[in-house]
């Protein structure tokens, strides 16, 4: 933990020295530090930044170095109000993909309101293969109050999970801290994973709110191996910035248990969000156990 927060520490005092800027004609960079990996960013991370800019922000972020995306941003057909052959070229131009998307869904999807609810996500995924992803991940959804209720969810989630699987991508969810508290004593991410189809339902772990959560997300990561397929690499503010998470035995074992991909996601920030994003990227790509 020494080391994470030497970088904390480094990273702080290279952003208060204006040492992080955008090297000629390629990316924000942190002493200069080259590197090719595969490191995903999660567009919520420039939420703000992208209205209205779509074309400017994914230039910076292509320039910063990321390879993969995941959308966050889903309305009726169009995906930052484009279609997704519009903005699957617009990536690819920039040398990325579109890996993965947040789609919320339907709010209400029981009784009469389940056909349109399919429907509704026949419709998405439909839309997102176009745009050349290979997952759906629902971002969030609320706590139910009794382990039945929550069965009637991972029911739904098995059968968003087949019309995913039938369009050929992957369906799965993306975690908080709250999924990780008990419902009649029983922990209610444990729950979903036990009764949910492997083969129709995946997780995205984010790695921060499992450890707000109070859990440790190796433990999770070699207890339900080839279950997270997707990863979220998340920090307090900046990765690496709060020296308390040690990133290094996760990437260990989400390599172990099959991870296809992962996403920088920055909520808060130091600086502006497009630098903040750089300084995530940048702590990554100088981690000898990021392949």
């Amino acid at each position: 933990m020494e080391n994470n927060r030497q970088r904390r520490a480094f990273l702080k005092k290279a952003g208060a020295l204006g040492l992080l800027s955008v090297t000629a004609g390629s990316q924000w960079a942190l002493g200069g530090i080259p590197a090719k990996k595969e490191i995903g960013l999660q567009l919520y991370s420039l939420r703000e930044d992208i209205k209205g800019n779509v074309v400017g922000v994914l230039k910076q972020v292509a320039d910063i170095g990321f390879k993969n995306l995941e959308a966050a941003n889903y309305s009726d057909g169009t995906i930052y109000g484009m279609s997704p052959s519009e903005i699957r070229k617009m990536v690819s131009d920039l040398g990325m993909t579109m890996q993965s998307a947040h789609v919320g869904g339907p709010r209400d999807f029981r009784g009469a309101n389940h056909t349109a609810a399919m429907d509704w996500w026949k419709k998405a995924a439909e839309a997102h293969k176009a745009v050349g992803a290979d997952y759906l991940i629902k971002p969030s959804m609320p706590k139910p109050d009794t382990l039945k209720e929550l069965e009637i969810w991972c029911n739904y989630y098995n059968q968003v999970g087949a019309v995913a699987k039938a369009n050929g991508l992957v369906f799965g969810f993306h975690n908080h801290a709250r999924e990780f508290e008990k419902i009649e004593g029983k922990v209610m991410y444990d729950f979903m994973l036990e009764n949910t189809d492997p083969d129709l339902f995946c997780m995205e772990l984010d790695v921060y709110w499992a450890k707000r959560g109070g859990f440790d997300p190796v433990d999770y990561l070699k207890k339900y191996k080839g279950r997270f397929p997707l990863l979220h690499i998340k920090d307090e503010e900046e990765i690496g910035q709060s020296g308390d998470m040690d990133f290094k035995p996760i990437f260990k074992a989400a390599y172990a248990q099959g991870m296809k991909g992962y996403y920088v996601e920055v909520e808060r920030y130091n600086y502006e969000p497009i630098k903040s994003v750089a300084m995530s990227y940048d702590y990554l790509a100088s981690s000898r156990y990021v392949k």
